[in-house]
């Protein structure tokens, strides 16, 4: 923590704006309440989150502090994001962290929020605050040097993350964070238009290296096809409530998914939630905003020509 917070420190010298997202209350809490392992049970794990919260921002106060530089908690949740109006409540929140000279602390309202302990990881969480903060370069700190190539080098840019997957290996923990979680992260950010580097938390001024350009990690390039920040909203943030699973060749970009290439759907969705697009072999071709409920969907489904989902509101990917 102690070197982390000193390269932000003199990041921020340098006239950049940082924003830190970190896990660790969950580890720090369940030593705290006495448990002799980590729990499994989600209210074992809600309440190690929330003693170990204050044990997490003490512990940035206190490597922060010997440069003057005031930290600030902000816990999030997914919903937090999902919903319009409390997205920009965040987003004006963290701009005038930012401008107030504080270094924004976020993380996963885990003591709260089941699923995200359950299935989240604050990889993704880092992809979605992205956008939120307009942010030119995410960094994914993690115990490896970066992404490997199948005789174990390090890959140093990636431009094609389709490849790049590939190259994950198969994860034998079942915790959450790993090469493959961080590979879909810097995924999603690519498409938000930043730069994404994965490197080895352990190398000596490891944020001051990459933001002066130097070759350590692998560098995923922003994407050339650039989501802005509805439809980015759409398939990254909102849950899905359902599939549409869509007719053989269906996978144009900028077309309405009309009930005709409906083969069959999958869920229990409202008008305006959030659907997955599915080929008719399962692969996810894409999401967007539903305009029926799934019960008029299916009777739809392969006999007109109405509009299920707007071309506007359609991401393929």
């Amino acid at each position: 923590m102690a070197r982390i917070a000193r390269d932000i420190v003199a990041l921020r010298a340098a006239r950049k704006s940082v924003v830190l997202v970190s896990s660790g209350a969950i580890a720090h809490g369940w030593r705290k309440l006495g448990y002799k392992t980590r729990p499994k049970d989600i209210a074992k794990l809600q309440a190690a989150a929330a003693a170990g919260q204050s044990h997490l921002m003490h512990a940035y106060e206190s490597a922060f502090g010997p440069a003057g530089v005031t930290v600030a908690q902000v816990l999030l949740t997914h919903a937090d994001l999902a919903d319009p109006v409390r997205q920009r409540n965040a987003r004006a929140a963290l701009a005038e962290l930012v401008a107030a000279g504080a270094v924004a602390v976020l993380n996963e309202n885990d003591s709260v929020a089941v699923e995200e302990i359950k299935f989240g990881d604050n990889d993704q969480l880092a992809a979605l605050v992205v956008p939120l903060v307009s942010a030119d370069l995410l960094v994914l700190l993690s115990d490896v040097e970066g992404l490997l190539d199948r005789k174990g080098r390090r890959v140093a840019v990636v431009s094609d993350v389709p490849e790049a997957r590939k190259l994950v290996r198969a994860e034998k923990s079942a915790g959450t964070g790993g090469m493959a979680s961080k590979v879909e992260a810097a995924w999603r950010a690519t498409l938000a238009g930043a730069h994404v580097v994965i490197a080895d938390a352990r190398e000596p001024d490891v944020l001051r290296k990459i933001a002066a350009g130097d070759d350590i990690g692998t560098l995923f390039l922003p994407s050339e096809r650039r989501l802005d920040a509805r439809r980015y909203w759409i398939a990254f943030t909102l849950r899905p409530r359902g599939d549409l699973v869509l007719e053989p060749g269906f996978a144009s970009r900028g077309k309405n998914v009309l009930a005709s290439s409906v083969l069959g759907v999958r869920g229990d969705f409202r008008a305006g939630d959030a659907v997955r697009i599915l080929a008719h072999d399962g692969a996810e071709m894409g999401r967007g905003l539903v305009r029926f409920v799934v019960n008029d969907v299916a009777r739809m489904a392969g006999t007109t020509d109405d509009v299920i989902i707007d071309k506007r509101e359609v991401v393929i990917w």
